[in-house]
C-alpha cells in the first residue's frame, strides 16, 4: 500500500465539524474509494463484511441513525470517530485534498467544505502542505499505485484546484 501521508488537519481537529463520513446520498462521489489492497486489508484485518464493499470500490453507507442521509461504516456515530483511524483508507487520510480527473488529466484539488481547509487555505502552513503532498504523490511509487486503481480518481464538483499531478 502506499506510504502514510503526513496529515494536514490534526487529529483532535479531525471529524469535530460532523461533515466529514456523512453522506445525503446513499451513491454519493464523496463516498470513500478504496486502493485494491485496502478492499483485502478491511474485510481480512478489520472484519468488514465484503457487502460493505460497493462494486466500483465505495465504502458502501449504512442508515444515519440519528438524522437524515448516510454514514460511512467506519464511523462510530456515538463519539463522532473513524473506527479504524490510524489505518484508515488512502483517501480518507489524503482528505480534504482530493484527487480530480478532469480532461484526462490528474488534478490535486481541495474541498473547502472542510472547516480547517478554508480556515487554512491562505496561511504558510497550507502553501508547505502543498508542496509536501504533490511532491508525495508525484513520486514514481504513488503514481505506479494510482494508475494501479483508476478508480480513486473522480470527477468531484465544487472543489479548488490546487495543482496539476505527473500522472
Amino acid at each position: 500500500m502506499s506510504a502514510k501521508i503526513k496529515q494536514f488537519i490534526p487529529e483532535e481537529y479531525c471529524l469535530q465539524c460532523k461533515g466529514c463520513c456523512r453522506f445525503a446520498q446513499e451513491d454519493s462521489v464523496w463516498l470513500p474509494c478504496l486502493l485494491d489492497e485496502e478492499k483485502l486489508e478491511l474485510i481480512d484485518k478489520e472484519g468488514i463484511p465484503p457487502v460493505s464493499i460497493t462494486a466500483d470500490s465505495r465504502v458502501h453507507p449504512v442508515p444515519n441513525p440519528k438524522s437524515e442521509g448516510f454514514i460511512c461504516p467506519l464511523l462510530n456515530i456515538e463519539d463522532n470517530k473513524c473506527k479504524i483511524y490510524l489505518s484508515r483508507p488512502f483517501e480518507c487520510q489524503l482528505y480534504p485534498f482530493l484527487l480530480n480527473l478532469r480532461d484526462k488529466k490528474v488534478i490535486l484539488t481541495i474541498d473547502l467544505n472542510c472547516p480547517y481547509a478554508r480556515e487554512k487555505a491562505n496561511s504558510k502552513e497550507f502553501k508547505e502542505y502543498t508542496e509536501y503532498l504533490t511532491t508525495f504523490l508525484n513520486e514514481p511509487a504513488q503514481i505506479k499505485i494510482l494508475k494501479a486503481n483508476p478508480q480513486i480518481l473522480q470527477a468531484y464538483e465544487e472543489v479548488s484546484d490546487i495543482v496539476e499531478l505527473n500522472f
